[in-house]
């Protein structure tokens, strides 16, 4: 069987371990504030930019409605966040974070680095993978 076959040769699978492995290192950077994964990344959205509509985060994030609801149900019923309607229009749902959320987002990015710096991993080495990780999706989604 030629090399390119194997399993362990296989772009498919590395990327697949790496996903498996970044779930992992997320949930132990993110242990001690009871968040997974997707939250920290709805929660990041947020902080780059508060008070979103339901639709703007699933395109920032590629998640539909579907996904995101009982998500936002979570992190609401545990203080993270706020889903308001606009009196407005009450189609439209606002997230938005909580005070509880604004202050932990230092204590978290902390944590994350922290988890990080065990790891053998250098910023270049950073750099590099997440550029060639963003060139590889702009290509598989075209």
């Amino acid at each position: 069987m030629p090399d390119h076959v194997q399993l362990a040769n296989q772009l498919c699978f590395s990327v697949y371990n790496v996903n498996r492995l970044f779930n992992k290192f997320y949930q132990e950077a993110l242990k001690d504030f009871d968040l997974t994964y997707p939250q920290y990344l709805l929660l990041t959205v947020l902080w780059n930019e508060d008070h979103r509509e339901l639709r703007d985060l699933g395109d920032a994030l590629h998640l539909s409605s579907n996904t995101l609801t009982p998500l936002l149900k979570r992190l609401e019923s545990r203080g993270w966040v706020t889903r308001t309607h606009p009196e407005t229009d009450k189609r439209r749902l606002i997230v938005s974070l909580t005070a509880h959320a604004k202050a932990q987002e230092a204590p978290i990015q902390a944590a994350l680095v922290k988890c990080l710096g065990h790891y053998a991993l250098t910023i270049d080495d950073y750099q590099q993978a997440l550029a060639l990780n963003q060139k590889l999706e702009a290509g598989l989604s075209n």
